[in-house]
């Protein structure tokens, strides 16, 4: 069962991973999974779990545009981000490296440390006997989703996404 890790409003890159524990700036055995919030919530990368959400108040991902903060996320296996609004640049980054994110504000229906069901491609979470519907996603971001990101959708199918534009 995933487990839900609650963060405030505004939370930046650089408290997602400081700029000292950029990849290169790394030694060559070490990842920058290690240092997902590793000042501002020192307790998330030895303890987060493959699929466990992170649930955030608006304005989540907001400063430098590094790719390697939602790298970092995805090394740890974050199932999927929910926060009220993103950064765009942050938004991208996310969705190019096959991270699940949607727009809602679930501050006030899970606690942190809950431990929920989560079903993704019905935009679904379980918690106790509350089920909380996400917001749809367009298809074409599924479609990104379930190959892992921009890149492997590339390659596999030869074309970036339809996106109705």
């Amino acid at each position: 069962m995933p487990r839900i890790w609650v963060f405030g409003n505004d939370v930046n890159t650089d408290q997602m991973v400081p700029g000292r524990y950029a990849p290169y700036m790394l030694g060559a055995n070490d990842d920058v999974r290690r240092y997902a919030f590793i000042e501002a919530r020192p307790d998330f990368a030895p303890n987060v779990q493959p699929g466990d959400l992170i649930i955030a108040g608006p304005n989540f991902g907001c400063g430098s545009s590094r790719e390697y903060a939602p790298l970092a996320l995805k090394r740890c296996g974050v199932g999927a981000i929910i926060a009220p609004l993103f950064a765009r640049i942050f938004f991208r980054n996310a969705l190019n490296l096959g991270i699940p994110c949607f727009t809602a504000d679930l501050r006030e229906q899970v606690a942190d440390g809950d431990f929920v069901d989560f079903d993704l491609a019905a935009g679904l979470i379980t918690n106790n006997a509350n089920q909380i519907q996400l917001p749809p996603p367009e298809g074409w971001m599924r479609e990104v989703w379930a190959e892992g990101g921009i890149v492997p959708f590339y390659r596999r199918h030869g074309r970036f996404p339809a996106t109705g534009a």
